[in-house]
């Protein structure tokens, strides 16, 4: 059993730590505050190769895989959860074409996004269907070789600067909750009846865009289905697969608020010492790394496991687990952090309530933490995890 990276995904890690100190850490303030979509970081992600990082060779990617993603968006959020959340973006719409996808959609659609001549998002959630899936309402009704798709989608990550996107739609009746009913469609972003809605005013991850994408009789040749009719399956096979990616979001930002925190509080003097010097912070420190550490191994395990294509149902509760515990940490220890600077924590002037922010999405996005638990429960009495 081998826990230290191979050369080549440590060298990976150098990079990108190196990158996101010099260019990712001085925007992050900027970016919160002025919620623009900070092209300069896309542009530097594009030239370095890291918006291929996750997709393979034959299709103008470096085939870093689930865990070479893993390990930048963990560097780059350890000072920016928007920065990261760019990186998830080359891998969540992606993901459903990469797994069931036609060679032409791989060669046009994914090659797009790791080349950066596009940007894609994905449309699953909708108002009254978010955790739960199956009660969407977005349509697609065959029409001799297309399907027309009408209804909404909402809390879309990089809508407004998506060239196309990943749309789940009912290709059976609207009230079935059938899984054969639901199918993946790309969407391209110029067709008549594309429209974005709503933007949302969000609490934090400010810079890319969320809100609503709006399908009004959409015209979808059925060369732009993914995989078969009835893909409801392989919405899941992508959540499933993206979990340790979004758990590099949480234990990056976990890392990046202790940091800030433990420098502070060694610098900081309180009755006649710093307050690095006191028993009691230096046991919560103690605390959080550890939580942090444990989250890192479950994370690297899972992306390990998605790599070698175990992200079907029994592997699900190893997956799910990465995600809850890196989330949950990422708002445990972005909380502590804050307290640790006090009055100070609470103001613009340090990092610590934008990673106190950022965290709570986490929780959120791509599963709750109650789904995810709910999925690590169903594996133990379905002896998917057993110990014997």
């Amino acid at each position: 059993m081998q826990f230290d990276l191979p050369p080549e995904l440590g060298e990976l890690q150098a990079t990108v730590r190196k990158l996101a100190q010099e260019k990712v850490a001085p925007r992050a303030r900027e970016i919160d505050t002025t919620g623009e979509y900070p092209q300069d970081l896309f542009e530097l992600f594009r030239d370095t190769g890291l918006l291929g990082l996750v997709v393979p060779e034959r299709y103008g990617g470096s085939g870093g895989g689930i865990l070479g993603l893993t390990i930048a968006i963990e560097e780059v959020a350890k000072y920016s959860n928007t920065a990261a959340l760019m990186l998830l973006l080359t891998r969540l719409p992606t993901g459903p074409v990469l797994i069931a996808g036609s060679e032409e959609q791989k060669d046009h659609y994914v090659r797009g996004v790791a080349t950066g001549a596009m940007r894609a998002a994905f449309g699953l959630s909708e108002p009254q269907a978010g955790s739960d899936v199956v009660g969407m309402r977005t349509k697609a009704v065959r029409d001799g070789d297309d399907w027309v798709l009408t209804g909404t989608k909402c809390w879309m990550s990089g809508v407004v600067q998506a060239d196309w996107y990943c749309v789940f739609a009912k290709t059976g009746p609207a009230e079935s909750r059938a899984h054969d009913d639901i199918t993946c469609f790309i969407v391209e972003r110029n067709w008549p009846g594309v429209s974005v809605g709503r933007t949302d005013d969000k609490m934090g991850v400010r810079g890319v865009d969320t809100g609503e994408l709006v399908l009004d009789g959409v015209r979808v040749p059925a060369s732009n289905v993914v995989g078969d009719v009835g893909g409801f399956r392989l919405a899941m096979l992508g959540l499933n697969s993206m979990r340790p990616i979004v758990a590099a979001r949480g234990i990056g930002l976990a890392e990046g608020a202790l940091m800030y925190a433990v420098d502070y509080v060694k610098e900081r003097a309180a009755f006649g010492r710093t307050i690095a010097d006191m028993q009691g912070i230096q046991w919560k420190i103690a605390e959080l790394a550890t939580e942090i550490e444990a989250a890192r191994l479950l994370t690297y395990r899972a992306a390990a496991m998605a790599d070698e294509g175990k992200f079907t149902r029994e592997y699900v509760p190893f997956l799910s687990m990465a995600k809850y515990y890196a989330t949950e940490v990422a708002v445990k220890v972005s909380g502590e952090a804050l307290q640790m600077l006090g009055a100070a924590g609470y103001m613009k002037d340090h990092m610590t309530e934008l990673y106190y922010r950022d965290a709570r999405q986490l929780t959120i996005v791509e599963g709750t933490s109650q789904i995810q638990l709910g999925l690590i429960a169903r594996g133990v009495l379905d002896r998917d995890l057993w110990w014997d």
